[in-house]
């Protein structure tokens, strides 16, 4: 693990993270000062820990409906069977029409 020191909304915190996830963290850090900076930027919310704290319910509701979207979208293999289950209706229809 590897310790490295963050700035958010004017306040450092020192934060282990590994090597690995270091570059993913940072980001994070700077998503999550950008949203408290915009909170506090539009003065409607005031003191640090109403700011996290609406920051946190934000990006929450931001993650929820990107996963929720994500589900609602079909994979490239539920595509394919798909896309394959109504070649082989289509075909068995066509067969079923010659027998009238």
């Amino acid at each position: 693990m590897e310790q490295i020191d963050v700035r958010i909304l004017d306040r450092d915190y020192r934060l282990a993270v590994p090597a690995d996830e270091k570059a993913r963290l940072l980001d994070a850090v700077r998503v999550v000062d950008e949203r408290m900076r915009a909170i506090r930027d539009a003065g409607r919310v005031a003191g640090v820990d109403r700011i996290a704290v609406m920051a946190a319910l934000q990006l929450a509701h931001d993650l929820l409906g990107s996963q929720e979207a994500a589900d609602s979208t079909p994979s490239a293999d539920g595509t394919r069977r798909i896309r394959k289950m109504t070649e082989d209706l289509d075909a068995e229809l066509r067969r079923q029409e010659s027998l009238f």
